[in-house]
C-alpha cells in the first residue's frame, strides 16, 4: 500500500490519508469543501460553491495518486440535504464530462465541519 499526501488538496482532518494506492487502484478519502491552504476553513457560500471545491480537491488527490477524474470507476456522494441533488449533479457532470463512473448518492444527517457535500472515489491508476 502506498499512502498519498498532496499539498494541492486539504490535509486530512483526522487520522486517515487523502488516498491509498493498492494493486493499481486508488481509493480516496471523502473530500469536503476545504481549501488546500492549510486553514481548515470550510467554504460556506452555498452547495454549488462547495461542490466545485470538492471536485477540485478530488481531482488533486487523484492526480497525486497517479490517476485522474477520467479513470474513476466509482464515486459516493454524501449530501446533507437530498434537495441539493440536482445542483450537485450539475457540478459533478461538468467535472466528469462524458466519463460516467458508477455512483451512489446518500443523504446523511451531518458531514464533517457541517459541510453540505462530500465525495469519495475509487479509480484506476493511469
Amino acid at each position: 500500500m502506498e499512502f498519498i499526501q498532496t499539498q494541492n488538496a486539504p490535509s486530512a482532518i483526522g487520522p486517515y490519508s487523502q488516498s491509498v494506492v493498492v494493486n493499481g487502484m486508488v481509493y480516496t478519502s471523502g473530500q469536503i469543501a476545504l481549501t488546500p491552504d492549510g486553514s481548515d476553513e470550510l467554504l460556506k457560500e452555498d452547495v454549488v460553491v462547495q461542490a466545485v471545491r470538492v471536485m477540485k480537491n478530488l481531482e488533486a488527490v487523484l492526480e497525486a495518486s497517479g490517476s485522474s477524474l477520467q479513470n474513476v470507476v466509482k464515486t459516493t456522494i454524501f449530501l446533507a440535504d437530498m434537495n441539493d441533488f440536482a445542483v450537485v449533479n450539475e457540478v459533478y457532470a461538468e467535472a466528469f464530462g462524458t466519463h460516467k463512473p458508477v455512483r451512489s448518492t446518500v443523504a446523511v444527517k451531518t458531514l464533517p465541519k457541517n459541510a453540505l457535500v462530500e465525495i469519495d472515489a475509487v479509480a484506476l491508476v493511469k
